[in-house]
This record gives C-alpha cells, structure tokens and sequence, in this order.
C-alpha cells in the first residue's frame, strides 16, 4: 500500500505541474488577443511554425476564438491543479476528474497539434506525456488499492 501511496504522489507532482504550464498558456493566449496580437497567440500555440508564415491580418472572430482556446486552457490548468492536491490522497473523483479533464485536453492536442507537426517536442508534447503518465499512475494506484480493499 505504501508503494501506492507514492504513485498518487507521483501523480500529483505531475498534475500540478501539468496544471500550472496550463493556466500560463492559457494567459499568455489570451495576453495576445487583449492586446490585439492575434499573430503572436497563434504563434505561441503552434511554436514549429515560422512565426513570419502566421502574420496576416486575421479577423476579429479568429481572435475571438484563440482567445476562447486560451481561456479553455487556463480553466483545465486550474481544473486539473486543484484536481491533483485531491489525487494525493486517492481520491477517486479528483483522480477521474483530472484524467478525463487534462487528458482529453491533450487527446486533442495530439491529435490536431503533434500529429500535425505543429509544435514542438518541448513544452507540448512533453506536457502530453506527463498527463498520459499521471493518469496510468493514479489509475494503477486507485484500482490496486480498490482490488486490495475489496479482498479484505
């Protein structure tokens, strides 16, 4: 059980860190669209792409919906954050709650941005990573520790 205990742990250190590289992101987009550069919000987003291909003169509802993606950003950074401190302790919700938050925020960030050769290995396919080994690891813990529990 203490090895378990340790995985939730584990888990927590990478959510919250998965947490707070979010809720930056999130800021720093919609930094971008408040003060009227959508370029370099759509630049940070897609950090593999020649910045100088993004810059045109892009419409106010393209603005606004980099600025909503950035907003969906920092919620599911603060989500999964406040999430973790909850995983430490193996709470069953707070460990689905933030897999399926922060996970499926990644799915679709894998699947549009990585596989699209949009980004960079380092934050955004790292940051995948770290999701998909927090939510294995608290996933493991959580139904050891229930399969121990029920046999007893």
């Amino acid at each position: 059980m203490k090895n378990l205990s340790l995985l939730f742990k584990i888990s927590t250190m990478l959510w919250i860190i998965w947490g707070l590289v979010h809720v930056l992101a999130g800021v720093m987009t919609m930094r971008g669209i408040l003060i009227d550069d959508i370029t370099a919000s759509v630049a940070g987003i897609a950090d593999a792409v020649d910045p100088a291909s993004l810059k045109t003169d892009y419409p106010k509802a393209a603005g606004a919906i980099i600025g909503q993606h950035g907003f969906n950003l920092f919620w599911i950074g603060i989500v999964t954050f406040i999430s973790a401190f909850y995983v430490w302790k193996g709470n069953k919700n707070a460990i689905f709650l933030a897999a399926i938050t922060g996970g499926l925020a990644d799915l679709g960030y894998f699947l549009f941005m990585d596989l699209g050769g949009y980004v960079k290995f380092m934050p955004g396919t790292v940051m995948t990573i770290v999701s998909s080994l927090a939510i294995i690891l608290s996933f493991y813990a959580y139904f050891k520790t229930k399969a121990v529990t029920n046999s007893l």
